[in-house]
């Protein structure tokens, strides 16, 4: 099989994987139904998989189906960046460009900086996912990633930035303090009500507590008065009067200020996980990747987003 044959029929799978849909792929690529149909499955014919499972209801990408996908975007996508490296317009950022960031961070922090940021840029087309699992963004073809906590060691094939560390406090709502008192120390905390992270394995995550050394930590386990797999979750659990959690400063400053919510005890305030910038080296030479890892050098820090940076 030649070479030229195995790009037959790319840019039709990726259509109607994108959108889900026979017609609406055989719109955008202004074809027939009947010619995306039968165009698919010449390449199923000759692949000797089937890549879509179809029902009276839904069209989904099968496994060999999501396999070849991500084949085929990375394809595309190298091509796109061929075709405008020939044009002198690829010095504005230009075209489509993945990151995936923090859930909660990513919602409050990330995004407005994103948005603001592509106001002068439109020809800019980021593709963004919401997650706090660990991601490979070789096999997963991220382009950038902000991620809290994570490898202290990072391969050869990703570039990356430590952004600095998170500053977790421990906060309660006034409508708490006034019903159980003010917690005396760490130890004191046992007998408060207690909002932590769950984690999806059911299991919950430990404080962070200053250890005998500057840069010692204890991680302790708290008894749970509820467990929730959000941060935003959380907050609203302490605000409600819950309990006590530590959170991050980035999460809970506007609460603070307006006082939403106490800082119990602020002797124990102490950094937490690291937050890091990661990208691929194989992609870190693009305008598009290269304006996204200035703006978000620029003007995001665990403390959250200066969007006064943005513009600059």
């Amino acid at each position: 099989m030649f070479s030229s044959e195995r790009l037959k029929g790319i840019d039709m799978f990726v259509s109607v994987a994108d959108l889900g849909s026979f017609t609406r792929a055989a719109e955008r690529l202004n074809l027939t139904g009947s010619a995306v149909s039968k165009g698919i499955a010449r390449l199923e014919a000759r692949l000797g998989s089937k890549l879509f499972e179809r029902t009276t209801r839904q069209l989904r990408l099968t496994e060999a189906g999501q396999l070849f996908y991500r084949a085929c975007t990375g394809v595309l996508s190298d091509l796109e960046e061929a075709e405008l490296a020939l044009h002198a317009e690829h010095a504005e950022p230009t075209g489509r460009v993945r990151l995936d960031v923090p859930a909660s961070f990513g919602r409050l922090h990330v995004l407005p900086i994103i948005l603001k940021y592509i106001e002068r840029h439109p020809q800019l087309q980021p593709h963004i996912s919401f997650s706090d699992r660990f991601i490979d963004p070789v096999e997963d073809s991220v382009d950038i990633v902000v991620r809290i906590g994570g490898a202290d060691i990072w391969p050869d094939t990703l570039g990356h930035e430590y952004l600095g560390a998170e500053r977790l406090v421990f906060c309660a709502a006034p409508a708490y303090i006034a019903r159980h008192g003010l917690p005396r120390d760490a130890d004191d905390l046992t007998r408060h009500h207690c909002v932590v992270y769950g984690r999806a394995d059911g299991s919950a995550s430990p404080v962070y507590l200053k250890g005998a050394g500057a840069r010692e930590m204890e991680r302790r386990q708290l008894p749970a008065r509820i467990a929730i797999g959000d941060a935003e979750g959380q907050v609203a659990a302490v605000q409600a009067g819950t309990g006590i959690a530590q959170l991050p400063t980035w999460l809970v400053s506007d609460a603070l200020q307006s006082g939403r919510l106490i800082d119990v005890l602020p002797a124990l305030a102490t950094d937490g996980l690291q937050m890091n910038l990661v990208w691929l080296k194989s992609r870190q030479g693009l305008a598009k990747v290269q304006a996204l890892l200035q703006v978000f050098r620029r003007c995001l820090s665990p403390a959250g987003a200066d969007l006064e940076r943005v513009g600059r």
